[in-house]
C-alpha cells in the first residue's frame, strides 16, 4: 500500500483495514477498496481528509 498523501510506503497496519502512514502521520481505512483517509487531531479526534483526493486516488 502507498500513502495517497505522501506517497511513502511506511504504512503500519493499527487493526483490521485500519492502517497508519508513520511518513505523514495520518490514519487510513479501507471501505469496499476505498481508501478513507483522516488527520489524527491532538486531542486525538480525526478530522477526514477524504475531500483532498479524488475517489481515483483513494482507490485500491
Amino acid at each position: 500500500m502507498i500513502c495517497p498523501n505522501c506517497r511513502g510506503k511506511n504504512i503500519g497496519i493499527i487493526g483490521q483495514k485500519h492502517y497508519y502512514c508513520w511518513n505523514c502521520a495520518i490514519e487510513l481505512t479501507v471501505i469496499n477498496n476505498i481508501l478513507h483517509i483522516h488527520e489524527i487531531e491532538h486531542d486525538g479526534t480525526l478530522s477526514s481528509l477524504d475531500d483532498l483526493f479524488s475517489e481515483e486516488e483513494r482507490r485500491i
